[in-house]
């Protein structure tokens, strides 16, 4: 797909949420400017920074940029807000700090649209979710590892059972099948998000081992983090079942400690 020609619409929303983010946006809009496929949208959300955010954005020298700087209800509200702007075939979140991984990920993702028979102006690629691998970034940029849960070669709504195994910045989904983020979760929504697209979805593709997207690994508090995973929990009941969540979280156990004594890298 020659990604410097536009159709209708362009193939890729990127979706970036704001506040206060002066020291961790540049490396994000570092890697949209060095994308070699040039078909796509960059939203900024901002919560109304009080800092140079803004700057940064109008002097990215990004084109295809359209930034929004408005009070709202916290990060998924903000979400909701570009998705409501996107005119993009497919969206991407790509959240302050975080970063494409290469500069030919727009490209590879393309390419794997490509194959698909030519669409007529309205009609939908076949294609609902393609997804891929996110390795770990520490302030400095230097990679720390791999994401300590490895996306699969097939996904389902299913494969979320065993927790989110893809990042939600590496999941990118048609624009058609993604429902607003249900705000009734403060921390978690994301997930819920992606499960519901996924029960939508009918071809879901891998994008191979080579990673998408290099997530800017900060950490959470304790307090945040089990909030989180309560939240999570919740949901999984909500989609999978009470009882086979229950019984199922007791297999995540040994996996959990693991996390905890730094036997592998953290989410």
């Amino acid at each position: 797909m020659n990604c410097s020609e536009k159709a209708f619409s362009p193939l890729f929303s990127i979706i970036t949420v704001t506040w206060n983010a002066v020291a961790t946006l540049p490396a994000t809009i570092a890697s949209i400017a060095a994308q070699t496929c040039r078909d796509f949208e960059w939203l900024v959300q901002d919560g109304a920074s009080s800092d140079a955010t803004m700057t940064l954005v109008e002097q990215s020298g990004i084109e295809q940029r359209s930034a929004v700087s408005e009070k709202d209800g916290g990060l998924y509200d903000a979400m909701n807000r570009a998705i409501d702007r996107a005119t993009g075939r497919y969206l991407i979140f790509l959240n302050a700090g975080d970063a494409f991984a290469a500069p030919d990920v727009l490209q590879r993702l393309a390419n794997i649209l490509s194959p698909r028979p030519i669409l007529k102006e309205g009609e939908q690629n076949p294609v609902g979710v393609i997804y891929g691998q996110t390795r770990l970034v520490d302030a400095e940029r230097h990679v720390t590892g791999m994401r300590h849960l490895t996306a699969p070669e097939h996904l389902t709504a299913d494969s979320f059972k065993q927790g989110m195994l893809v990042c939600h910045q590496a999941f990118v989904a048609r624009r058609d099948l993604a429902p607003h983020y249900d705000l009734h979760y403060r921390y978690s929504a994301d997930y819920d998000w992606c499960v519901k697209i996924l029960k939508r979805s009918t071809l879901n593709v891998y994008a191979g081992d080579a990673p998408l997207i290099d997530y800017l690994d900060e950490g959470l508090t304790t307090r945040n983090e089990w909030r989180s995973l309560r939240e999570r929990f919740k949901i999984m009941c909500h989609h999978y079942g009470t009882v086979a969540t229950v019984l199922r979280h007791i297999s995540f156990a040994p996996r959990f400690l693991r996390r905890k004594l730094h036997l592998q890298p953290k989410q």
